[in-house]
């Protein structure tokens, strides 16, 4: 599937062209509204870069003064190092409806808000740690994880006085404060209080362009589109030709990797580097138009590119890559403003069928104790239904944490749509998204929450894992 655009929301299209000319760095952002907070990175330098070491093609945000020889030096102690735990951070664009995740068919209010919405209770999976919730019929596969003790779910997660637009919302999530003002990203704080100046790939995002919540101050972090994607084309060449154009860059490369002309020798180790990168890439190039990147499990078969970058990460990991959080965006447009229940059946099972299989591929190659996934959306959908067969921003959503270390238990609660309503008929949360943060820190990656989340303190730590 293809990811859909946003159905009449200025807001969320705002956001969008806002955060792709971040992504050319240095470019600028385009006229917003004031008062709209900068994303995260914004102002990072960036660079291209190929590293013989890791195998993989880059464009580094940060560290423009280390050398790439530094780079492969520092990417390959870091993989002898003892393994660390990996955090994957994934996202549901656009505000995905909680309501609809795991849907309260025995709230008595809920089919009142949602006469044409309202989802039949023979079509969801019953969820065993509240009786009046069910699971969206599309995540049959996320209620198999979390009937094995692998899913922790936030049923109505989020912050004190909501903010309703998709930017404001996002960049607090993404730099873990209600804070307009910062500019690095709560992951990149981490890495910038742990991680090393000589391995980009401790912050991965496996995007086009830089996710804002991995900006760092301190250490560079990377993205990348994958393991599979990389490639020496020319224009015009290809077939026996182009094979020979490609082996020819080797020895040509060779020669000038220790010239005494900086130009020479800089361009010499490139060439040289991109050749045996395109060699030890080799093992992930598709095979019929399919890339499996040596897995024993099948992933779902889609355009959109979710399931192929999950199944290159466990690929990575599996090839002892030194990564740390990785960052990605879940398949499907959840601004459902109009016509939610269509948009949201396909983008949440592609979603969830594939999460799936990602924790089946970690299990099959023994990682799956290392990772720990993080869903979460901007914010949650009103409990009462539009005229446009849709909803509208509303205020709490839904979190998940997956994994064999993920706890199993629901934090928070889920609040009622008698009582649990704000002033808008917006979900109230339950549990706040900077002390889910401060838990995964602590818990999870080991580190102090107060170096990382301001005013820690004030936020109560749910167990998270076990």
């Amino acid at each position: 599937m293809t990811k859909p655009r946003a159905c009449g929301c200025n807001d969320f299209s705002r956001t969008e062209l806002a955060r792709r000319a971040v992504a050319e760095a240095g470019q600028g952002l385009p006229p917003i509204e004031p008062g709209m907070p900068l994303p995260a990175g914004t102002g990072l330098s960036r660079r291209s870069f190929v590293s013989r070491a890791a195998g993989l093609a880059l464009a580094v945000y940060g560290g423009t003064k280390l050398l790439s020889q530094a780079y492969d030096d520092g990417i390959a102690q870091a993989a002898a190092a003892p393994a660390e735990p990996v955090l994957v951070s994934i996202f549901l664009d656009g505000g995905a409806d909680a309501l609809s995740i795991l849907f309260p068919d025995g709230d008595p209010r809920y089919r009142v808000l949602r006469p044409r919405l309202a989802l039949p209770a023979s079509s969801g999976i019953a969820f065993a740690e509240d009786p009046r919730l069910r699971w969206h019929p599309s995540l049959a596969s996320l209620a198999t994880l979390h009937g094995e003790g692998k899913v922790t779910v936030m049923p109505a997660v989020g912050y004190t006085s909501p903010d309703q637009s998709h930017f404001t919302s996002r960049h607090y999530w993404e730099v873990g404060a209600t804070d307009p003002l910062l500019r690095t990203g709560w992951l990149g704080r981490y890495l910038d209080k742990v991680g090393a100046k000589d391995n980009p790939l401790q912050g991965l995002s496996l995007f086009t362009r830089l996710q804002p919540s991995l900006a760092t101050a301190r250490v560079p972090v990377a993205s990348i589109e994958g393991p599979d994607r990389y490639s020496l084309t020319s224009q015009r060449v290809d077939g026996a030709v182009a094979e020979q154009m490609v082996r020819t860059l080797a020895p040509l490369g060779s020669a000038h990797e220790k010239s005494k002309d900086a130009a020479l020798k800089t361009a010499g180790q490139i060439t040289s580097q991109s050749y045996r990168l395109r060699t030890q890439l080799l093992p992930f190039a598709p095979t019929n138009g399919q890339t499996t990147f040596g897995s024993s499990v099948t992933y779902p078969t889609s355009n959109d590119q979710f399931p192929r970058r999950l199944a290159g990460l466990a690929a990575m990991l599996a090839m002892g890559l030194p990564l740390r959080c990785v960052t990605l965006e879940a398949p499907g447009m959840y601004d459902t403003h109009a016509q939610q229940a269509d948009d949201l059946s396909d983008a949440l099972k592609l979603t969830a069928d594939t999460l799936l299989a990602f924790q089946r591929d970690l299990e099959a190659r023994g990682l799956a104790d290392r990772v720990l996934v993080h869903l979460w959306t901007e914010f949650g959908r009103r409990a009462k239904e539009n005229a446009s067969l849709g909803t509208d921003h509303g205020a709490a959503g839904s979190g998940f944490l997956i994994g064999t270390r993920a706890s199993g238990k629901m934090v928070g609660e889920f609040p009622g749509l008698a009582s649990g309503l704000d002033e808008k008929g917006n979900l109230r949360a339950t549990s706040d998204f900077r002390g889910v943060y401060a838990g995964l820190l602590e818990q999870w990656l080991s580190t102090d929450a107060a170096a990382v989340i301001p005013n820690a303190a004030s936020f109560q730590r749910p167990t998270l894992v076990r």
